[in-house]
């Protein structure tokens, strides 16, 4: 419980740091739909595995929950468990602590919750915004990765994604500030495309959209049935709650 609770406030620290890091552009909405299409989940795992879990681990999340989006067990250690060949276990990195720390300066974050921690008050939810931020990767050379980030300046993780988008350039232009007379502002302009990606924008938007919908997934895998349950109990307390009323009606109908 003490680990989770440490996950959860590093996580806050950095999506606190990133939003206060010169603001950024406003998130764009994650398509919530893809949280209930058992096919994007699916997808968003096999991504997570593949790009995301050689460097962050999801702890608090065994390979055989996996089941709960239409995989089978034989599915699940075919294809998506590199690091262990049991299925019971949590979704960890061979990586220890120590090798991260020499490699990276810092333990990369556990991304069991990561969807969850990120939401902030007037941005939108954490899926909108790791939606916005996976897809808001360009090239910069001045960064010791050779990449920069329009949500998150001066991020220190490389655009691991690169191959599927294709390298981008960010452009700006100049203008008069219209609340400073006489002073210019720096303003992004869009991107330039330098080399093509395996994918096309559409189908990278896509792609994102299964990865970000499979990590709000993992924050809370039981949350489609919290809400099918939760509607049928609504209706269960709306039906009894006429009932009463009726009741009280009848009971006190006598009574001058």
């Amino acid at each position: 419980m003490k680990k989770l609770i440490f996950i959860l406030l590093f996580s806050l620290g950095l999506s606190t740091s990133a939003i206060a890091a010169g603001g950024g552009p406003a998130w764009d909405k994650f398509p919530q739909a893809k949280v209930t299409d058992m096919a994007a989940l699916q997808n968003g795992a096999k991504l997570f595995v593949n790009y995301c879990l050689n460097c962050h681990s999801a702890s608090f999340m065994r390979y055989n929950r996996l089941r709960d989006i239409g995989l089978t067990e034989d599915q699940i250690k075919k294809n998506l468990m590199f690091a262990t060949d049991k299925v019971g276990e949590t979704m960890k990195v061979t990586m220890s602590d120590k090798q991260a720390k020499e490699w990276f300066g810092a333990l990369p974050p556990d991304l069991t919750v990561i969807a969850r921690s990120r939401a902030a008050a007037g941005q939108g939810s954490g899926a909108d915004y790791l939606y916005t931020y996976l897809r808001s990767y360009y090239r910069d050379d001045t960064t010791a990765t050779g990449w920069n980030n329009l949500v998150f300046p001066s991020v220190g993780m490389p655009h691991v994604l690169w191959e599927l988008q294709g390298q981008r350039a960010a452009k700006y232009v100049d203008e008069k500030d219209p609340h400073h007379e006489g002073k210019m502002v720096h303003r992004f302009a869009g991107y330039e495309q330098l080399t093509p990606g395996t994918m096309n924008a559409l189908d990278y938007d896509n792609a994102v959209a299964d990865l970000v919908g499979f990590l709000q997934w993992m924050g809370e895998p039981a949350q489609n049935t919290r809400v099918k349950l939760g509607v049928w109990v609504l209706i269960f307390l709306a039906f009894f709650t006429l009932i009463a009323w009726r009741l009280n009606a009848a009971f006190w109908k006598d009574v001058k």
